[in-house]
């Protein structure tokens, strides 16, 4: 059968007497069946540019890699099993209890607000109604108001969480509050420096070293303060503060006389540490404290606004210790004059 399309081929070739034109140029055309397949195949869009052969015929599952895989995988975690003991098992029951636990005192704490909610209502609108009529004329009423109005609160079991379900005035309770703080903040700084006594087994280093950081202390407290003063003043009077403690006869007044009070000790402390190295030959040590002690004097000077008539005359005392070689500088420094 191969050899029959030839065969035809040959026998109109050779009659030539039928002019039958020939529908494949030389040379021969190619068998009948692939001719036939190949104008019978559609057209197919190119594929991507780069993409290589085909190959999804010849991949095949391999079963056999996989159970392979599996048993090392067996082979493994006994190992780890082995050489963990119970180890890994106490991480996961450890982790699961933690988060047990977790989600159990969650659970009971937002029951505990839901409680809350439900059965303190009308304590909490008595205190928001205390809240919106409190108005003081004395700083100290606030504080004690505010100390009072915690001790309250502390008996929530989460005072935001519960307070946000009610007309809680938060912005005059938040005032109040920091009011109150601030006030008791530089309450405290005041007494600590009006009782503060020298102690004179403590060396003079570490004595002069605290007087000057209570002497920072009050610096910043009261630049803290006049910072404050002039953001909340307004609000504060909205909401029926007190704010003449703020002004500069308040509070600051108190802090300034007892930092007064605290050179004098500072200029004692120096006098009595020069006197018990008169007569050795530390000048270099005694320059230090002058020096040191000056410098002292001259802040609180200009923090306090002067200093009184007891502590000027210690200072006079200190400026007759000063060298005459510090340049003359046997007059009171510029500004330090009562």
């Amino acid at each position: 059968m191969a050899s029959e399309p030839a065969t035809m081929i040959s026998e109109v070739q050779s009659k030539g007497s039928q002019n039958v034109p020939i529908p494949v140029p030389p040379p021969p055309p190619p068998p009948m069946p692939q001719s036939k397949l190949a104008v019978r195949v559609p057209s197919q869009p190119p594929l991507p540019p780069h993409r290589g052969p085909v190959r999804t015929a010849t991949v095949q599952k391999a079963p056999a890699l996989v159970e392979f895989y599996h048993s090392l995988a067996k082979c493994d975690g006994k190992k780890n099993h082995q050489g963990s003991g119970n180890g890994g098992n106490r991480g996961v029951i450890n982790a699961h209890s933690s988060i047990v636990v977790e989600i159990q005192n969650r659970s009971s704490h937002l029951l505990a607000i839901k409680a809350d909610i439900e059965t303190k209502g009308d304590f909490i609108r008595s205190l928001i109604q205390k809240v919106k009529d409190a108005a003081y004329a004395n700083i100290e009423d606030v504080l004690t108001f505010i100390e009072w109005l915690d001790r309250e609160l502390a008996s929530l079991s989460d005072e935001r969480a519960v307070l946000k379900h009610f007309d809680w005035p938060e912005r005059k309770a938040d005032a109040m509050r920091e009011a109150a703080m601030e006030y008791r903040d530089l309450k405290r700084l005041q007494s600590e420096i009006s009782f503060y006594e020298d102690d004179p087994s403590m060396s003079w280093e570490v004595a002069l070293k605290k007087m000057a950081d209570l002497l920072d202390k009050s610096e910043r407290s009261i630049q803290r303060l006049i910072k404050l003063r002039d953001l909340t003043m307004a609000s504060y009077r909205d909401c029926k503060i007190p704010t003449d403690w703020m002004l500069g006869s308040g509070i600051i007044s108190k802090i300034k006389a007892a930092t007064v009070k605290l050179t004098k000790l500072y200029l004692k402390r120096v006098s009595v540490e020069l006197e018990s190295t008169r007569h050795s030959e530390r000048e270099s040590v005694q320059e230090a404290l002058l020096s040191q002690c000056i410098r002292f004097a001259y802040r609180a000077h200009q923090f306090a606004g002067g200093l009184d008539s007891e502590t000027m005359c210690a200072f006079e005392e200190m400026r007759q210790r000063v060298p005459t070689h510090w340049g003359g500088s046997r007059e009171l420094i510029p500004g330090l004059a009562s």
